[in-house]
């Protein structure tokens, strides 16, 4: 990820981009009186324009959905764009250099060269389209005819050809100005004995574009016998182009990706091809690795994590497309949405059952999908020997877990019980027992993780009467479900616990290990308490690292808890002035210890009210006794906290 924008380059982008230049771009506006602009919402569908700007206050607003904002989230939303995307590219629209905090741009590289790389992308997608027309392409148009595509086909794609000469792309690219550095860094072009050459030659070339639709790199697929390079070949990591971010066809399919909220996931260029032109326009292709977290989070951001959405994974139906499609499955639980599996027939890829069987075939295998828990059932099932009563027992033990991680709760007891059809097991008792053995193993699991229950120290919780040395909560305990009136965040209430999190989220290690071991009780704001989970589940502070806050806003469970997170992470800590901007063990200390004291008030507090509710006819020996010996105990430990501070944690 870039480093944090300059503030002040921030406002200049909002204040120097026009909204009304920029929202043109996407909808036609006529004016509305008082300065004002409107048309029809492309938010939601509408008959009459209801969706208004206003130039002067740099504002939009549809009063049918209730969309609103300012030129930044305008873009972020209608074209699925990061903050830090959006930045990026209406500072580029606007001539404004971005400088960059916490350690620079991604690649360290003033943003300026950022620009020129993607400039020399987009002059080489053009020159290799431009040679797809030539005479030496001939073998290039004959491959995408073989695969039914025709020439109106390779321009939407922006399909081209490289020429298999050492240099035609390098002294092309030189002549509009480039350097010999811009083409090495930016992968177009490799060292060679006498100066660059072309990295791609005697290839047919797909550009590779990011979600903004610029060219960050390309795919070259083998074309002669004599080439004796890989089939495909794609451009090494730059700073533009990292395969595992980038998904081949977003750009075409991020609207209606986010119009149907399904996504199909297929295998390769051509097969995003052959279902855009057989209307199944939501395919999207990895670009040489395997579908991992990365792409995971582009899809999160076009399906809006909306838990109505579908992910559609395609394969082959050979042992390895299946090995691929249980990939898939593992990472199910990353994903609001569905997930499905689509199986290709007789080990045929979607471009060649298009070609086979025509366009309605690949309409079929998409719509003819299965659910991708049912798909790894049956697959763990089919493991075991069904005929012997071991067997059947093996099978359900090893599919229980899988079953148990199923988000939706009445679809995890329809699956407990179909596994025990797959088995082969017709006792109604032992079907009642495996669907409790689910719900148990759910219910052990920590909230919105989709992985085994975390153990070790602060973790657990403690007895009934256990003094807890981790503190009085208990990380087992989910929030309670928010309900009464909005909950006032920034309410004094809740100073203590806000300050706590800025200090985990922005210095992890100043609160490290202490902060690990509080539990999700000790916060009183349901928010609050599933920030607190999210940072245990990317694997708490006392294993922060560069990624730390991506894992923490990845777990978050949703995009109000994920904006939480963020805002957490950079609001400016409530720093007496004196200390001006210095932050230490000090500073996080004091509120670990008030938000433990809290928590430990509160205890006290429910155990003074349990005990006069006992009265003098409570059992000395008995349940009041270790009340009393509790609160013994907490009073004690508030005392420590009091004397001694973050010491007594």
């Amino acid at each position: 990820m870039a480093g944090r924008i300059n503030d002040d380059d921030v406002k200049a982008v909002r204040d120097t981009v026009p909204i009304d230049a920029v929202v043109s771009e996407y909808l036609q506006l006529r004016g509305a009186g008082g300065g004002n602009l409107k048309g029809l919402c492309p938010f939601h569908d509408e008959k009459s324009p209801s969706f208004q700007v206003s130039p002067a206050k740099g504002l939009y607003y549809c009063f049918g959905c209730q969309q609103g904002g300012d030129v930044v989230d305008f873009v972020m939303k209608i074209d699925h764009l990061s903050f830090t995307e959006t930045i990026e590219r209406l500072a580029a629209q606007a001539g404004i250099t971005l400088r960059y905090e916490q350690g620079g741009s991604a690649t360290g590289r003033p943003q300026g060269e950022r620009i020129r790389l993607v400039e020399a992308h987009r002059a080489a997608a053009q020159f290799y389209v431009d040679q797809l027309q030539g005479p030496e392409a001939e073998i290039g148009r004959a491959f995408l005819a073989s695969r039914g595509f025709e020439q109106a086909a390779a321009e939407h794609f922006g399909v081209g050809y490289s020429p298999a000469g050492w240099d035609h792309l390098v002294r092309h690219l030189r002549g509009k100005g480039f350097t010999d550095r811009e083409l090495i860094v930016s992968g177009l072009a490799q060292d060679g004995r006498r100066g660059p050459i072309d990295r791609f030659r005697g290839r047919l070339m797909w550009p590779i574009r990011d979600i903004t639709g610029e060219v960050v790199g390309f795919g070259a697929r083998k074309l002669r016998d004599d080439d004796t390079g890989p089939k495909y070949l794609n451009t090494p990591e730059t700073p533009l182009y990292r395969k595992s971010q980038v998904l081949y066809g977003v750009d075409l399919a991020k609207k209606d990706i986010a119009r149907t909220s399904r996504a199909v996931v297929v295998e390769g260029y051509t097969d995003v091809m052959a279902c855009h032109l057989a209307g199944v326009t939501t395919a999207i292709a990895t670009c040489g690795t395997a579908f991992g977290g990365d792409h995971i989070k582009i899809l999160r951001r076009l399906l809006m994590d909306n838990a109505s959405a579908e992910v559609v994974f395609t394969f082959d139906g050979d042992a390895a497309g299946q090995k691929a499609a249980l990939r898939a499955f593992e990472d199910d639980q990353k994903f609001a949405a569905e997930t499905s599996i689509a199986i290709t027939p007789r080990g045929m890829d979607p471009c060649e059952l298009r070609l086979a069987e025509g366009d309605e075939a690949v309409r079929t295998l998409v719509d003819s999908r299965t659910p991708l828990f049912a798909f790894a059932l049956r697959s763990i099932v089919s493991r075991y020997n069904l005929d012997t009563d071991e067997g059947r027992v093996a099978a359900v033990e090893a599919a229980v877990p899988v079953v148990a991680a199923i988000k939706n709760p009445a679809l995890r007891d329809r699956y407990a019980v179909r596994l025990v059809g797959m088995a082969g097991i017709t006792s109604k008792a032992e079907e009642d027992t495996v669907v409790r053995r689910v719900r148990a193993l759910a219910r052990a699991r920590p909230a919105h993780s989709g992985g085994p229950a975390p153990s070790g120290p602060g973790r657990g919780r403690p007895g009934p009467h256990a003094p807890a040395p981790g503190g009085p909560g208990a990380d087992g305990a989910g929030p309670r479900p928010p309900r009464g009136p909005r909950l006032d965040l920034r309410s004094p209430a809740h100073q203590a616990e806000r300050e706590l999190l800025k200090c985990a989220l922005q210095h992890p290690h100043l609160v490290s290990p202490a902060f690990d071991a509080f539990g999700v009780d000790e916060f009183t704001a349901d928010p609050y308490a599933l920030v607190r989970t999210a940072i245990s589940e990317a694997g708490g502070t006392t294993d922060a690292d560069g990624d730390y806050l991506a894992r923490v806003r990845d777990a978050a469970p949703d995009d109000g808890i994920r904006s939480l997170v963020t805002e957490l992470a950079v609001e400016p800590l409530a720093l007496p002035r004196r200390r001006q901007r210095e932050v230490d063990g000090d500073y996080t200390g004091q509120w670990l210890v008030a938000v433990r004291l809290q928590a430990v008030n509160r205890r006290i507090g429910d155990l003074h009210a349990a005990v006069h509710r006992l009265g003098p006819h409570a059992d000395a020996g008995g349940h009041a006794a270790l009340q009393v010996q509790e609160l013994k105990v907490l009073e004690e430990y508030g005392q420590r906290l009091r004397a001694i501070g973050a010491a007594a944690l």
